[in-house]
């Protein structure tokens, strides 16, 4: 008992932590947050987080993680519901998508600096994520496939296709390009322009 209840203080303490570096990081960026001030925010010594971080690099490495987790589940709500109609399914994945990285950019004004590090110096992160909604894009088309709505030679060439297609919705820094309504007619009509060449 006194292990698991170890355990859980543990996650809770590392939870905190990360809790208030991403407050710094949205408020201040990355780059002008330091470790000092992240402890003093969750009333720590610095010394007390390095017990649970080696660095700020795994603290924001772990804050995107649980950035895209939380993504993910959002995408797969999404499509959930529309498990019989792959078309609505694709076009709220690509909806979800947007609706999500317009929220980001509106409450993150740092998100672009954050990204950046991310792309820089932990391109494995933005690869697992990109496989693991790439994958989701794969069980649409999968389901179009078998249900006789989409004929498809490729399912996961064709999933990284669409994927490739769907950027603009999914990068927060082209967020104020457009109003997000003229945003959403646009992924409207991709989703009908990429559903025209997987219909049979």
């Amino acid at each position: 008992m006194e292990i698991t209840e170890s355990i859980d203080v543990g996650e809770e303490t590392r939870e905190l932590i990360l809790q208030a570096a991403e407050k710094r990081f949205r408020k201040y960026g990355y780059n002008k947050t330091t470790m000092a001030e992240i402890a003093d925010d969750t009333g720590m010594s610095a010394a007390n987080i390095y017990r649970y971080f080696e660095n700020k690099q795994e603290i924001i490495a772990n804050c995107a993680r649980k950035y895209f987790h939380s993504r993910m589940i959002l995408l797969r709500k999404a499509i959930e519901k529309y498990h019989s109609d792959p078309v609505k399914m694709l076009e709220h994945f690509v909806l979800a998508t947007l609706h999500y990285s317009h929220k980001l950019a509106i409450d993150n004004k740092k998100i672009t600096e954050l990204v950046e590090y991310i792309k820089e110096k932990r391109p494995d992160i933005i690869y697992e994520r990109i496989a693991t909604e790439t994958g989701l894009i794969s069980e649409i088309l999968r389901n179009g496939h078998e249900s006789g709505k989409f004929e498809i030679d490729n399912i996961d060439d064709t999933a990284r296709s669409i994927y490739a297609c769907i950027f603009v919705f999914d990068l927060p820094i082209f967020m104020n390009m457009y109003p997000l309504d003229e945003f959403e007619d646009m992924a409207r009509s991709m989703v009908r322009t990429l559903v025209q060449g997987l219909h049979k």
